[in-house]
């Protein structure tokens, strides 16, 4: 139950069109930021219409789900073709970004296809957590790919 005051920190996934437009200026802000697009706060609040207080008031609650997941235990759900090397090369994968793979569960295949679980560590990530997926996607033999578990 949450109660006022709580100083826990609990965190939510929310969709971006409910928020406040101060939340949302502030998350365009702290791209803009990070693109390098503009090299100062004042210049980024001033060109997306919002005040210095209510930037420096969010700008360290709000972050994109892939930054959240730094420092973090990530799990995969895949979907591959049943043929040799797709599961080496995914693995392969993860461990060229230094990737930590701490569990691998994988049933019978059945139709052609495997299910398999990973779960690896981000700690050390050489890449964006969004790219590493994407390479994952990409390999073939790889029919899908789901986060379905972030600790």
């Amino acid at each position: 139950m949450l109660k006022n005051g709580d100083k826990e920190n609990n965190y939510y996934i929310v969709k971006l069109d409910i928020l406040p437009e101060a939340i949302k200026k502030t998350i365009i802000v702290k791209e803009m930021l990070k693109r390098g697009e503009e090299t100062t706060v004042n210049s980024a609040v001033e060109k997306v219409g919002l005040s210095r207080s209510a930037y420096y008031k969010y700008k360290d609650a709000v972050f994109p789900f892939f930054e959240a997941s730094k420092q973090k235990i990530i799990t995969l759900s895949l979907v591959l073709s049943n043929q040799p090397g797709v599961l080496s090369m995914v693995l392969n994968t993860i461990a060229e970004v230094d990737g930590n793979v701490l569990t691998i569960n994988q049933g019978i295949p059945l139709q052609g296809v495997a299910y398999v679980t990973i779960s690896f560590e981000t700690l050390q990530l050489k890449v964006e957590l969004e790219d590493l997926i994407n390479r994952i996607g990409e390999i073939k033999g790889v029919i899908k790919t789901e986060i379905i578990a972030q600790s």
